[in-house]
């Protein structure tokens, strides 16, 4: 049965995908179109093995979807809002701030 998540368990979810630099550049990629996992690891050099273990990130998070493909599966946003949300999200902070990063992963320090 699918229901809706509350608003701070999406946003901590969307949070953790968009945490790691990797799960970053999936996101980009697929924003601009569907891909199979292969096409993925060539275009952002990585082993087929750390590609997997980040696409089931992104499917555990709700933001990717398999889509059977003949005997291949290709992935895709799980909603195209997502590609839109990612470019506000991105213009957004570059708009902020362009020249700050995050001090750490401690929420005491992070982003001040």
């Amino acid at each position: 049965m699918l229901t809706i998540a509350p608003d701070i368990e999406v946003l901590a979810r969307f949070g953790r995908a968009l945490a790691d630099p990797i799960r970053c550049r999936l996101l980009l990629a697929l924003r601009q179109a569907p891909a199979y996992p292969s096409d993925l690891a060539d275009s952002l050099g990585i082993s087929r093995t750390r590609l997997s273990n980040h696409l089931a990130c992104l499917r555990d998070c709700g933001l990717v979807v398999t889509v059977p493909d003949g005997r291949r599966t290709r992935y895709e946003l799980a909603d195209e809002r997502l590609g839109h949300a990612l470019d506000d999200l991105r213009t957004a902070v570059v708009a902020v701030e362009s020249d700050r990063t995050c001090a750490g992963n401690d929420e005491e320090e992070c982003c001040r």
